[in-house]
């Protein structure tokens, strides 16, 4: 007699739940973009999305309270001169975000509480450094003010925000670099590349620490870090079947599991929550999400359910646990963006009859709070992330976390010894915010705008120099000048003047002189 065993397990009957459309967001001109990205971009606080924009490129940001149709002229983030790629929320202020697009340039930008009120063009910090255009950014998860960058010019460039510095470059890639994924720790990398393979690379020691090819087919692909240390992949087979596979970091070549899903053509994202170990696939142009749990038993991969709606999605983005809603078992919160225009809104919820706070469903997640400085990171040292209690820490207010302490400014230190006074005084003007690098000014001993006298002097020496010299040239024109009012004064004095009763020359034909009236034969009173 046989029997099948039900697996046993608390995400079984994960449901997915659309919110109704007032409470979603619409009338969005979401970016025609074919790059492969999500296009959105979600915190606590706020929603990124890369819209649409003449002359340049722009994503607009809305807070979470701001639902319904959105104002045709609503104020947008537009500092880019070329569409925006790729934005990425820092994941320890929730006011940073940070945008690459095809102007090759990288900006980091400083939204304040409540949204934008008028249109922001002044970046707080720009990053230049690739040749190509810039088509991922991605934020260090432990350490602070670390970015990721990677461009068409196939490098990697990881950048110390705080001083706009570039810490780190990898050139290790033939070609076009799909995605990149920090490890738990943000002591590994992950890769995917157009040549097929991905690559697990040491980013301090600049070195390639494994690399097998991951899926046959030419289409692209996305690899993402687990918590526990295994690599989720998904992408194409040679027969251009979608697939996803699980391996370990130890054997890449041999994956422990790989599974077919379809046929379709959409690049899948791979969204993982490490608190539940659950994985969700969302396809470009899919009208679904499947989801999965990853766990040490065989299969070792989980097919659960498929959320499905009737919209295909051209983007989407997921909420950190600590924004989603504890007192409805809310485990994920998804946003999809539809081509109508409308950002729906998706909750995953596990069932359960008590109201009570469910610490099985919620262990502690990660905070705002960064493990480590870029200067501790950059010489070696790794560190758990920071984690919260959801039950503690968590305030329920409209449907998810808020924080409590007060919106944290973001300041850039330029260390360049030649800079003019006037990138000084903008360094110190209140304009670009306040600081994100809590710990810089504590390691290098000085003031963050202090520059070393001598680099000042010869920079005040230099201004003065040119002052003169713009003076030396004043003084010869006023001089030529005055020499050339005295030659009119004596050329006026030597020759004789009019007598005062006679009339100009010009005048002469108009109104004649009373000495011609006997000369004309005419009257003193014709013309």
């Amino acid at each position: 007699m046989s029997f099948r065993v039900v697996r046993s397990s608390k995400f079984r009957h994960v449901y997915g739940q659309a919110l109704k459309r007032e409470q979603c967001y619409d009338n969005i001109r979401v970016s025609k973009s074919s790059w492969d990205s999500t296009f959105c971009a979600v915190n606590p606080k706020f929603l990124a999305i890369i819209v649409e924009s003449a002359g340049g490129g722009a994503f607009i940001v809305l807070p979470h309270n701001k639902v319904g149709r959105i104002p045709a002229d609503h104020p947008l983030v537009g500092g880019h001169k070329g569409p925006v790629l790729d934005i990425a929320w820092c994941p320890h202020n929730d006011n940073v975000i940070a945008s690459g697009s095809e102007d090759c340039v990288v900006k980091v930008w400083q939204i304040p509480d409540g949204g934008l009120s008028r249109t922001l063009t002044e970046p707080v910090v720009d990053l230049v450094y690739h040749q190509r255009r810039v088509g991922l950014v991605l934020w260090h998860p432990t350490a602070q003010n670390v970015l990721l960058t990677a461009g068409s010019d196939n490098q990697i460039a990881i950048w110390n925000v705080g001083t706009g510095e570039v810490l780190i470059t990898l050139d290790c890639h033939p070609d076009l670099i799909y995605s990149a994924c920090w490890n738990w720790t943000g002591s590994k990398l992950l890769t995917t590349c157009r040549d097929k393979k991905i690559r697990i690379i040491d980013p301090r020691k600049g070195e390639v620490e494994s690399e097998a090819i991951a899926h046959e087919g030419s289409k692209a692909s996305r690899a993402i870090f687990l918590k526990h240390g295994l690599v989720f992949t998904t992408g194409f087979s040679r027969m251009s079947e979608r697939q996803y596979s699980l391996r370990t970091p130890d054997a890449l070549a041999e994956p422990i599991v790989t599974v077919e899903i379809d046929t379709s053509n959409g690049v899948m994202f791979p969204l993982y929550d490490p608190d539940t170990n659950l994985v969700y696939l969302c396809g470009k142009g899919d009208s679904v999400i499947r989801y999965f749990e990853v766990t040490p038993e065989p299969p070792f991969v989980h097919y659960i359910n498929t959320f499905q709606t009737p919209d295909p999605q051209r983007g989407i983005g997921m909420m950190p646990k600590r924004g989603c809603d504890v007192a409805t078992c809310e485990i994920a919160k998804f946003y999809r963006l539809n081509n109508s225009g409308l950002c729906q809104v998706v909750s995953m919820t596990v069932p359960r009859k008590s109201e009570l706070f469910q610490e099985d469903l919620y262990p502690d997640t990660l905070s705002d709070e960064a493990s480590l400085t870029a200067d501790e990171w950059l010489q070696g040292e790794d560190a758990e992330p920071c984690t919260m209690s959801l039950k503690e820490r968590a305030l329920v207010v409209q449907g998810g976390y808020v924080s409590g302490r007060a919106a944290t400014q973001l300041h850039v230190t330029k260390k360049n010894a030649l800079a003019t006074t006037k990138d000084r005084d903008k360094d110190r003007s209140p304009t670009p915010a306040a600081k994100l690098d809590r710990h810089a000014d504590s390691h290098s001993g000085t003031p963050a705008s202090a520059t070393p006298p001598p680099a000042v002097s010869a920079a005040v020496e230099k201004q003065l120099s040119d002052l003169v010299d713009e003076i030396r040239k004043l003084k010869s024109v006023i001089v030529k000048q005055e020499n050339r009012i005295r030659a009119l004064e004596a050329v006026m004095k030597a020759s004789p003047l009019p007598q005062p009763a006679s009339p100009p020359p010009c005048a002469a034909p108009l109104v004649p002189d009373a000495t011609n009236h006997e000369t004309d034969g005419m009257a003193p009173d014709e013309v």
